[in-house]
């Protein structure tokens, strides 16, 4: 495993283009065949990367990633709900600590358990600090973390957490507002948080048009994570959309 290759492919994309789009896939929601056909689109279509995972998984997370390894040369980057979501079939784990949460254990206790894993199979880990905002309904990772997300309306919060986060050496800042949220995160909470950090900020949740893609790009978001609305809607052309819409 080369070491920082997919950070530094992250840096890349942010010197050329500005903004990048990522791609989140469900492995609750995608069998392998359908996997196989929609990483090819999304590839095509222009996203920068994938991640893969979500806050509750029953199914067999190894065949999935690795069928998703042999169809793309894009970089595949698992965003685990604990640390049972793992799988050599990867490049890169974004190593998450809840950090909006007071829950400890998903603020360290899981982080802990993997590792151990990690180190072993020689996954290239990224520290970044998950936030979780109000989303406007109960989302599945506030229900399954058991944590209060920061009020949409409070981006005064937000800001001092993330600023916590770089202080702590994190490399990247995620803001979540929940797959399947009804509101995205707020632009004026992405522009504060972004004002106060150096290091790339994600957003994603409730991201349901290439339009508002486009609005958190302005408003401060590095990079820009759609899945839900790819699992109802997805189509090869809803994609690229994203995708030139992001990259601007």
């Amino acid at each position: 495993m080369r070491s920082n290759w997919v950070l530094n492919h992250f840096n890349e994309v942010l010197k050329k283009r500005n903004a990048g789009y990522l791609v989140l896939i469900d492995p609750e929601q995608c069998e392998v065949t359908k996997c196989a056909k929609l990483v090819g689109e999304v590839e095509k279509a222009g996203a920068d990367a994938i991640l893969l995972g979500g806050s509750f998984l029953t199914n067999d997370l190894h065949p999935i990633a690795k069928t998703i390894k042999q169809e793309t040369a894009l970089p595949v980057v698992l965003f685990p709900g604990d640390s049972m979501h793992l799988t050599p079939h990867a490049d890169a784990i974004l190593y998450i600590s809840l950090i909006s949460g007071r829950n400890p254990n998903y603020l360290i206790g899981e982080q802990v358990k993997a590792a151990p894993w990690i180190q072993h199979h020689g996954l290239e880990p990224i520290p970044t600090g998950y936030m979780l905002i109000e989303g406007g309904n109960t989302t599945s990772v506030e229900f399954m973390s058991g944590t209060i997300p920061i009020p949409r309306d409070k981006p005064d919060i937000a800001g001092p957490h993330a600023l916590a986060a770089q202080y702590l050496g994190m490399q990247m800042v995620y803001l979540e507002a929940g797959s399947g949220a009804t509101y995205p995160v707020p632009n004026e909470m992405i522009s504060t948080v972004k004002a106060q950090i150096s290091i790339p900020l994600i957003v994603g949740g409730g991201i349901r048009t290439p339009e508002i893609a486009a609005k958190k790009v302005a408003a401060g978001a590095d990079f820009v994570v759609t899945g839900n609305v790819l699992e109802k809607n997805g189509s090869f052309e809803l994609m690229k959309e994203f995708a030139d819409a992001v990259h601007g």
